[in-house]
């Protein structure tokens, strides 16, 4: 087993090479052509390509050893419970909770906080966000239990949030955009989406492949509504217009 896993690293590790090799490329026609950063400079993005290779190397390899596995055995544990109708207060507070976690959502908030001077502040954009996602796999579990297709919610959502924009603000509609794809980051990818096809892999008459996936095309569109009511309320609460 132990063998398995690390010739399974090596792998990874060859794969996380063959996605880095192009930055470093780009990198170093930069530093010979334009840039010229001084040697010091230099060596500091060469630790931080080193950190980033390590890095992205053994978060891969944890997903494919335990973050995926452990996500598909919770989904079919509470999957096959009698009250199924639980799975949507659990799809909320799931992803509610992940949206902590998401490195990428950190970052957005404090750049947002800092943008704006405190203006939009990171508790209350991360407390946005994490509202947009929990709603959105909680309409995944909805989803999984009925059977709707993926179109009955992505459609409407849209036609909402293009609607929403004409009310809030420049301000908001550039944040709410950006907020679907820093949602979607590995926490939901690779632990929520494993959970959801656990859970529809044990549900009579739901296909994992029809049901279970679809959850991120959710994850992307609920985040964007949240922050686009939240600059309605902005607005209407007399702040900044711009």
């Amino acid at each position: 087993m132990n063998i398995q896993v690390f010739e399974g690293f090596q792998t990874v590790m060859l794969e996380v090479s063959i996605a880095l090799l192009p930055l470093i490329a780009f990198f170093a026609a930069f530093q010979i052509f334009l840039l010229k950063l001084p040697m010091q400079r230099v060596l500091q993005v060469g630790i931080g390509f080193i950190l980033t290779f390590f890095g992205l190397s053994f978060f891969i390899q944890g997903v494919h050893v335990g973050f995926m596995p452990i996500g598909t055995m919770i989904g079919e544990r509470l999957g096959s419970r009698d009250y199924k109708w639980v799975l949507i207060p659990i799809g909320f507070v799931l992803g509610f909770s992940a949206t902590f976690a998401e490195p990428a959502v950190s970052i957005m908030t404090d750049e947002v906080d800092q943008e704006t001077g405190g203006y939009i502040s990171r508790k209350m954009m991360l407390y946005t966000l994490s509202m947009g996602v929990g709603i959105s796999i909680a309409l995944s579990m909805l989803r999984i239990l009925t059977g709707w297709s993926l179109w009955y919610f992505i459609i409407p959502g849209y036609l909402l949030a293009f609607i929403l924009v004409f009310f809030s603000t420049q301000t908001f509609i550039g944040i709410a955009f950006d907020s679907g794809g820093v949602a979607t980051g590995p926490m939901t990818v690779t632990f929520l989406v494993a959970v959801s096809v656990g859970i529809s892999s044990v549900i009579e008459g739901s296909n994992p492949l029809t049901d279970g996936f679809g959850m991120i095309a959710l994850v992307a569109l609920t985040p964007i509504i949240a922050v686009l009511i939240l600059g309605i309320i902005f607005t209407k609460k007399g702040g900044k217009s711009k």
